[in-house]
């Protein structure tokens, strides 16, 4: 049974930092890429950063420079650390696995996302 499991979040001033982590079980997690999303009250789910198994990272402009994932493949855990907060980066953040597909574009594996932890930053 795959499970993630996100923490971390919490309240902070603008211009602070949080550190989410996302706990995995059920998958070859060193072989996983691993997505961190957010949704905003009133607003669609966004992706903000996503690292491969091999280590490969990628942001969105938005947080990109405040912002770094990483991946500690012998706890199967995977991390956001935020720093310089904003209150525009308030909102609940979620980890993922997305789906892997075949060369014909079926997916062979499922769309798997923890629970979410709540990030405010406030004055």
């Amino acid at each position: 049974q795959v499970q993630l499991v996100e923490s971390g979040g919490g309240w902070v001033h603008p211009g602070g930092s949080l550190r989410l982590s996302c706990a995995t079980s059920g998958i070859p997690f060193s072989m996983t890429t691993i997505n961190w999303y957010r949704q905003a009250p009133g607003e669609q789910r966004e992706m903000v950063a996503g690292i491969t198994g091999a280590g490969s990272a990628v942001y969105v402009p938005a947080v990109r420079g405040r912002f770094t994932i990483s991946r500690d493949n012998a706890k199967g855990t995977a991390y956001l650390q935020m720093n310089s907060l904003k209150p525009e980066d308030t909102a609940v953040y979620f980890c993922r696995v997305p789906p892997k597909f075949d060369p014909k574009g079926a997916p062979v594996s499922g769309d798997y996302w923890g629970q979410g932890t709540q990030v405010t930053v406030s004055a």
